[in-house]
């Protein structure tokens, strides 16, 4: 099979796309949270601990402004871009060279 690979991803993608309307068509209304305040809320449930006692391990620096936080987050996109984008190059180079 030639494009094995491709249709594997595409699969994964129908299927998380599922997965994400079936999540939403449950409660609609529901607000998505982040994961530490989720997990947060768990761990001061079963331990009986106030979740404002719970302090990370490392502490996590907020930097002063929206504006840098938000230009460091696009930074960080276009970084991925540029490692997902050499890394589909390489590979459709390496594909182009084993035809010839």
């Amino acid at each position: 099979m030639k494009y094995q690979f491709e249709l594997i991803v595409g699969v994964i993608v129908v299927l998380f796309i599922g997965m994400f309307l079936y999540t939403t068509s449950i409660n609609p209304d529901a607000e998505f949270e982040g994961s530490d305040g989720v997990g947060s809320a768990v761990i001061s449930e079963l331990t009986g601990v106030a979740e404002d006692d719970i302090t990370p391990l490392i502490p996590q620096w907020e930097p002063p402004s929206g504006e840098i936080e938000s230009g460091l987050f696009a930074l960080q996109a276009a970084f991925g871009g540029i490692v997902l984008g050499l890394g589909f190059g390489y590979l459709l180079g390496q594909r182009k060279l084993n035809q010839n």
